[in-house]
C-alpha cells in the first residue's frame, strides 16, 4: 500500500471513528434521559398517591384536578408507549417511538425481551437506535397518511429476534458491497450501519436485510447464550 493510500486510509477511519462517537453519544444521551425520566417517575409514583389521598381528604376536589393535570403534562414528556420487560430497551424504543410520533410516523410495537441481556447497553442503543433511526428517515418521503415502522422483538429459543419494516417512497433497492446502495451523500452516512453490522457480528449474531418496491426490512438474531462463538452470515433464514 503506497503512503497516500495508508494516509487517506487512516483519514477515513479517523472520520468513521469520530461519527460512530457522536452517534453514540447522541443516541446515549437521548435514551439515558428518558431512561430517568421513567425512573423518576416510578419514585414519584407513591408521593403522588399520597398527595392525590390528602386532597381527597380534605375534599379539595379542584385541587386533585388541577394536580392531575399538571401530572398529565409531565407524564407527556415521558411518553411511555411500550413495556418490554427491559428498561434500557424500554427507554430506547419509547424515546424513539416518541420522535416518530412528532415526524407524523405511526409505530406499530410488539415487543417482549428478557429483563436482563447479555449485551451492554451501548450496544444495544446502537442496534435500535440505528434500525429506528433509518426507519424515521425512509419514511419521511412519504405522504403522513402512510407512514409507518412496524417493530417486532421477542425470544426465539436462546436467541434475541429483531425485526424492523417500514414503508419507503422509493423502489428496490440494489446492494453495494453487502449494503443497500443510497443516493444520499452527507459526510457519515451509512457508518451507523457498519456500526450496527459490527456488533452484531462481533455477539456471533445473524443480520439480514431486504429491500423491496414500497417497503424495506432488517431481521436480526442476537444470541443469549454469552459463550456462542462469532459468525457472519448474510444469506436469508432458512
Amino acid at each position: 500500500m503506497s503512503f497516500l493510500s495508508k494516509f487517506f486510509q487512516r483519514r477515513m477511519n479517523r472520520q468513521v471513528e469520530a461519527y460512530q462517537r457522536e452517534l453514540l453519544e447522541t443516541h446515549y444521551a437521548e435514551v439515558n434521559n428518558m431512561y430517568h425520566q421513567m425512573r423518576g417517575w416510578r419514585h414519584d409514583y407513591r408521593n403522588h398517591i399520597q398527595t392525590m389521598k390528602a386532597y381527597a381528604a380534605a375534599g379539595d376536589w379542584e385541587a386533585i384536578k388541577n394536580y392531575l393535570d399538571l401530572l398529565d403534562t409531565d407524564l407527556n414528556t415521558v411518553d411511555t408507549v411500550i413495556k418490554t420487560g427491559n428498561a434500557m430497551a424500554d427507554a430506547i424504543l419509547n424515546s424513539k417511538i416518541s420522535l416518530a410520533k412528532s415526524k407524523d410516523i405511526q409505530v406499530h410495537a410488539d415487543a417482549h425481551i428478557p429483563y436482563a441481556l447479555p449485551i451492554s447497553e451501548i450496544d444495544l442503543c446502537v442496534i435500535l437506535g440505528n434500525l429506528f433511526d433509518n426507519a424515521i428517515e425512509a419514511s419521511l418521503p412519504l405522504p403522513p397518511e402512510q407512514r409507518l415502522i412496524r417493530v417486532y422483538m421477542d425470544t426465539k429459543g436462546n436467541q434475541l429476534y429483531i425485526s424492523f419494516t417500514n414503508f419507503t417512497a422509493g423502489k428496490k433497492q440494489k446492494k453495494l458491497g453487502g449494503l443497500f446502495a443510497t443516493t444520499k451523500q452527507e459526510a457519515g452516512h451509512g457508518f451507523g450501519l457498519v456500526r450496527m453490522d459490527a456488533v452484531v457480528e462481533r455477539m456471533g449474531g445473524y443480520l439480514s436485510r431486504n429491500s423491496e418496491d414500497g417497503a424495506f426490512s432488517t431481521e436480526i438474531l442476537l444470541p443469549l447464550d454469552c459463550n456462542s462463538s462469532p459468525k457472519n452470515d448474510s444469506s436469508s433464514p432458512k
